[in-house]
């Protein structure tokens, strides 16, 4: 049995039996990282959730330092260790052929291995140059860019919040903000209707401008479905645009999904990320960048991404306020990234048949790409099937007129063999990154026979 000295008062957040006592109260952590925030675009722009986030001080933390100072025994984590490495089972081991087991086996930090942040983040330096990494935080590991698009919908997007999109859009967006998060998912136009195509500029500013004293959005190029990546011209515009309604006092949240991040197939496609201009924009512009080596190295089954956050306001300890809100929704959810997927990034970095071999798979999908634009345009003007703009990613996509697009689909697969994506009644979907180049003039012919065939039926 126990005994307790009734004299003394327990310590703060333990009752008298020894139990820890938990309030919804705002945990001083959380408290430090808003206090640091508040005067910040990031500040102005956290949800109710995202300011109760916060990094603990508990087993993950203690365990962190452990590792660097505990130099007799480390008695800190829940793993197996002997003689200093991790135990491994061999069918485990021999899984991850090349790996060491404190590689393949043990426990990632949260916020990632500090090796595949950096290395990530000297990626980014590469591919977009004109981007200052000295202005942008470290990127944080996340499972995959779906995790990452939730976990801002977290710290940003509270119940009755909006979040702006182009459409048609990625149908995930939908589940993540609103049934997640209670908020409203709102489709604006991404292309104008004139001949030409293109980013409906006007119509996305206006939809900023009208959003209130904040704005939220969502930007997606190479876009999924349509297809289609900004032109040099149109980025620029779009920046000019955004900062015109910074100054007008406006705070502009904008995450940018960069899942198909350069697959670019035309010469006037801009070679960056947005981000690039949107990180030094304005102080009321908070841009995050959500990417990885799911698309961009073909390794989509490796659920890894990152999380880089840019804004002219902030500085390297807001960053640091910002990340560790970040941790906060990782450690309360998956606990960490999956971490052989982290080395294995390394070391496919590090190697040199990498380069050559990325530039090879590129041509490929760019034939498939442009034998997908050559059926289009055999093919159109169509009564019944108009192609969105596309000159990018993985997809292409056609507004339905006449025929309705789930009927189209289930035509397709049930009478050709074919599969398609129908997005409500209006759009199907073609992912030609997924079909061999000898193949697709056939999809497409059959595409538009079934198409022409259904709508004379109604």
């Amino acid at each position: 049995s126990r005994t307790f000295d009734v004299s003394q008062k327990p310590p703060k957040g333990v009752d008298g039996g020894g139990v820890v006592v938990h309030n919804n109260a705002m945990n001083g952590l959380a408290d430090e990282l808003n206090q640091l925030l508040d005067t910040t675009i990031a500040g102005r722009l956290l949800s109710p959730l995202g300011r109760r986030l916060y990094f603990p001080k508990g087993i993950i933390a203690q365990a962190g330092e452990a590792k660097k100072a505990a130099t007799i025994a480390n008695a800190t984590i829940g793993m197996a260790y002997t003689q200093g490495k991790p135990l491994a089972l061999s069918p485990v081991a021999d899984g991850f052929s090349g790996l060491l087991p404190e590689e393949a086996v043990v426990y990632a930090p949260t916020a990632g291995v500090e090796a595949a942040r950096a290395a990530w983040k000297d990626r980014l330096g590469a591919k977009n140059p004109s981007l200052n990494l000295e202005r942008v935080s470290l990127p944080v590991v996340v499972p995959g860019l779906t995790a990452g698009i939730s976990y801002m919908a977290d710290l940003f997007l509270a119940e009755g919040d909006t979040l702006m999109v182009g459409g048609p859009c990625w149908d995930n967006y939908g589940l993540i903000a609103e049934a997640r998060r209670g908020a409203s998912l709102r489709e604006i136009p991404l292309f104008d209707d004139s001949e030409q195509g293109g980013l409906a500029l006007d119509a996305i500013s206006s939809a900023i401008e009208g959003a209130g004293n904040t704005a939220r959005l969502i930007l997606n190029f190479p876009n999924n479905p349509s297809g289609y990546a900004l032109t040099r011209a149109e980025a620029a515009g779009l920046l000019e645009r955004i900062k015109a309604v910074a100054d007008a006092g406006v705070d502009v949240l904008v995450l940018c999904d960069d899942a198909y991040f350069g697959f670019f197939y035309e010469k006037d496609c801009e070679p960056e990320s947005l981000f690039s201009g949107l990180a030094g924009l304005h102080e009321r512009v908070l841009a995050v960048k959500i990417d990885g080596p799911t698309k961009e190295d073909y390794s989509w089954g490796l659920r890894l991404g990152f999380i880089t956050f840019g804004s002219k306001g902030l500085n390297a300890e807001h960053y640091e306020a910002l990340v560790k809100k970040l941790m906060g929704a990782i450690r309360s959810s998956v606990s960490c990234a999956n971490t052989p997927a982290q080395y294995i990034m390394l070391k496919t970095i590090a190697d040199s048949r990498t380069g050559p071999e990325k530039a090879r798979l590129f041509t490929l999908l760019e034939g498939r790409y442009r034998v997908a634009k050559q059926c289009v345009a055999e093919h159109e003007p169509h009564p019944n099937l108009r192609s969105l703009p596309f000159n990018a990613g993985y997809f292409m996509t056609f507004r339905c007129r006449g025929v309705h697009a789930e009927t189209l689909r289930r035509t397709l697969l049930e009478q050709e063999g074919i599969g398609t994506i129908s997005f409500g009644g209006a759009y199907l979907r073609v992912a030609f990154s997924s079909v061999d180049e000898t193949l697709l003039p056939g999809v497409y012919r059959s595409i538009y026979r079934a198409a022409g065939e259904l709508a004379g039926k109604t």
